[in-house]
């Protein structure tokens, strides 16, 4: 069974956290596998160093057709018996390559919950070329069934996660004394591209609100993106520069996670969440808004609490309840703890994955037999 997971994404993002630990554990189990990537980026980088096996192909966009012709080529060489998408950008240009090598099934894992296009280049990706979709949340399944993709063709199958790193963490106050905070100072973070949907502006309103109410508070912005600018100067209006902090992009998750009180996170479209997990499985309180797949995640009043999307006031008073009462919290951090251990490991999500591929092996050969009973007939 030669397998192909392929990810277009040139950072390093929660999807490609997922594409590089199913690789991984299929390897484990003994499956073929091959991981197309960006060259140089840090998914390709941090899969060679495991030793997967990767396929550095330059994927310029949905349209790039001389990529699509190579990745055609080694998909016919290798005998790919199935392909898997990881993000929207590799389905058009996969769509193409799978056409031309003959590739029997296709996979997408779609972690979003934007609604699907209606064009009729949307329709002919989505509903031409994919024999199974992996939606992470069942918020994620109601969009795609709302955009007109089968329901029998949709797994739910959520992220999964690593515990390893978050377990052998040791550096609790790591972060705190990298920014000279105070053990009195109340730590809130969020950890997501700033991007729209992500919300930010609306969290940023909140600290503005809690200020005079909780003037303790501090917030981590960790990520990179289009709307750093603007964030930036939102803060700066806002006169929040000595309680907002902007880290960027950065590698060591796990420990800022030990340095906070709190996790947050605001979006108002959101697949799943897997920063969420993360939080989490560091034994984190959070609140979170109620939007796609987070309900999936958090359960409002026993791991976290949930807030409408879009509203400042929900969200800083969310804060404030959870800094009032921190014996609840921490038992809500311990519960979201034993959650994600409970339902989301990797090696749950990769079985989940497995299971997916099976049935699609089982139907494939199944339909085959009927068309060759049916010929001979």
């Amino acid at each position: 069974m030669s397998l192909f997971q392929i990810d277009a994404g040139k950072g390093w993002r929660g999807g490609q956290r997922q594409s590089l630990l199913l690789c991984r554990l299929l390897l484990q189990q003994n499956f073929s596998c091959y991981l197309v990537a960006q060259p140089r980026s840090p998914l390709a980088l941090k899969a060679q160093e495991e030793g997967i096996p990767v396929i550095p192909l330059r994927m310029r966009g949905e349209a790039d057709f001389w990529a699509a012709a190579r990745l055609a080529l080694i998909l016919k060489r290798r005998q790919c018996q199935l392909i898997h998408y990881h993000d929207a950008h590799a389905v058009m240009l996969g769509a193409l390559a799978s056409r031309m090598a003959q590739v029997p099934l296709r996979v997408l894992t779609r972690r979003v919950d934007f609604p699907l296009n209606e064009n009729p280049l949307s329709r002919w990706k989505y509903q031409k070329n994919i024999d199974a979709f992996i939606a992470v949340s069942t918020g994620v399944r109601e969009v795609l069934v709302k955009g007109g993709i089968d329901p029998q063709k949709i797994y739910v199958v959520p992220d999964g996660i690593d515990f390893t790193p978050y377990e052998e963490n040791k550096e609790k106050g790591a972060l705190r004394r990298e920014l000279n905070f105070t053990s009195a100072d109340y730590v809130v973070g969020i950890v997501a591209h700033l991007a729209d949907h992500k919300g930010h502006k609306y969290l940023i309103e909140a600290v503005r609100l809690l200020k005079e109410k909780l003037p303790q508070v501090r917030l981590i912005v960790v990520g990179e993106g289009p709307l750093k600018l603007e964030l930036s100067r939102q803060v700066k209006d806002f006169h929040l520069e000595d309680v907002v902090f902007f880290l960027g992009f950065r590698e060591d998750i796990p420990r800022i996670l030990a340095s906070l009180d709190l996790f947050v996170l605001s979006s108002h479209m959101e697949g799943l969440g897997s920063s969420l997990l993360e939080a989490m499985a560091s034994r984190l309180p959070v609140v979170a808004t109620q939007v796609g797949g987070i309900p999936d995640v958090v359960i409002h009043q026993e791991t976290g609490l949930l807030v409408p999307p879009k509203n400042p006031a929900a969200l800083a008073e969310a804060i404030l309840e959870m800094y009032n009462h921190r014996e609840k919290a921490q038992k809500m951090g311990q519960r979201g703890y034993e959650v994600v251990h409970e339902k989301f490991s990797a090696e749950a999500m990769a079985g989940r994955v497995i299971n997916v591929y099976q049935n699609l092996f089982k139907a494939k050969k199944m339909e085959m037999s009927i068309r060759h009973g049916s010929r001979k007939n």
